[in-house]
């Protein structure tokens, strides 16, 4: 009389049959979001050819050096995308109903998605940490320069600029039209220096205009002692703007853990607020984990009744709660700014109740 095969026999064999499905199809799905976001971004960037020195070459190459970051924000969605279309394909053909059979319960199952899912939280962890910051670091700085004749570095004495023959301190800038501690040293044509400005504080009020406030100005002309004037407010023209500072200013979403620590670190020292830099510190923490919540959320779909079709509306759905999901981790980050949350409750809640909507999604579909 024959025998049946244990199931724990089968089962690694269906684990590597799982997990190369999912890993081409998630991959199929990344480029071509890749591709269409370069796109995207390439219309966008096409508006600005010739501005200065920014060529088609520069254009390809910012475009090259912006796809980091995108596939960093990204990898929840295709994830979540990948892993539905794979289990929705295999249950419309009946290969999931066999598996189920061969011994794949449903916790067997959430167990290999959470095995495959490793992988994930590992590409997205590098991406995150190594990759998208320094791309998007060059890739800022690439437009700047080609763009206009300001030079910055991020330098321990703040930011450094050139704006035709003055040269710009800004000591901390917490908003791209809001600087703080403003030194401009102006030169002759000699480059002999003639003026330097101090101010306190200096607020963009547009086309190139800035507002300096609590002003000391120095000047040194020939043959004669330096004169100090001071007062309230000054206007400063410049091709400075918030726009070009954006790619050098410290912006959250662009740093690593590592880089968001240390500049906690730098503010609390200060006495200065720190809470917005918290919560995307704990952001990038929890977001590699979002895979897996994804994969979570995918795996009830597997277990829904296959009709003619249904594969097309189980990938339309994982879109839409893939969007949904990305909206909900934006919006938690500010609801949390503006309510004064705890940064890591702030940053946690929208995986936290994808998994647990994962979790009663399951248990629903168990009942039926």
């Amino acid at each position: 009389m024959a025998t049946r095969p244990a199931a724990p026999q089968k089962l690694p064999t269906l684990e590597r049959y799982l997990a190369r499905q999912i890993y081409s199809t998630v991959l199929f799905v990344l480029v071509g979001f890749l591709a269409l976001f370069a796109f995207f971004d390439l219309i966008k960037e096409l508006g600005d050819l010739g501005n200065g020195d920014y060529h088609l070459k520069e254009i390809f190459t910012y475009v090259a050096l912006s796809i980091p970051a995108h596939a960093y924000e990204l990898f929840p969605v295709v994830v979540l995308i990948g892993t539905l279309y794979v289990l929705a394909h295999l249950a419309s053909n009946s290969e999931y109903t066999v598996m189920r059979a061969s011994g794949l319960s449903p916790a067997r199952a959430g167990w290999t998605l959470a095995k495959i899912g490793l992988v994930f939280i590992l590409a997205t962890f590098v991406v995150g940490e190594w990759v998208a910051p320094h791309t998007e670091e060059a890739a800022q700085k690439l437009r700047l320069r080609a763009m206009s004749s300001l030079i910055g570095e991020d330098l321990s004495s703040g930011l450094w600029f050139k704006d035709e023959r003055s040269f710009i301190n800004v000591r901390e800038a917490r908003q791209a039209s809001e600087l703080s501690g403003v030194r401009i040293y102006e030169f002759d044509s000699g480059y002999r220096l003639r003026v330097v400005t101090s101010a306190q504080r200096a607020d963009y009020r547009g086309s190139g205009v800035w507002t300096l406030r609590s002003v000391a100005q120095t000047r040194f002309d020939e043959g004669a002692a330096p004169r100090v004037v001071r007062i309230d407010e000054a206007e400063w023209r410049s091709a400075v703007t918030p726009e070009m500072m954006d790619a050098l200013i410290v912006r959250p979403e662009r740093m690593s853990t590592w880089a968001l620590y240390k500049y906690i670190q730098h503010l609390a020292g200060n006495r200065q607020k720190t809470e917005r830099f918290e919560i995307a510190m704990w952001k990038k923490l929890f977001y590699p984990l979002a895979a897996i919540v994804m994969m979570a959320l995918a795996l009830p779909f597997a277990y829904m009744q296959a009709r003619a079709g249904m594969v097309g509306v189980k990938v339309f759905l994982g879109i839409m709660l893939g969007i949904f999901f990305h909206m909900l981790n934006s919006l938690f980050s500010h609801i949390g700014l503006l309510r004064d949350w705890p940064p890591i409750g702030a940053a946690a809640v929208p995986s936290v109740a994808f998994f647990f909507m994962a979790m009663a999604a399951m248990w629903w579909v168990e009942r039926r």
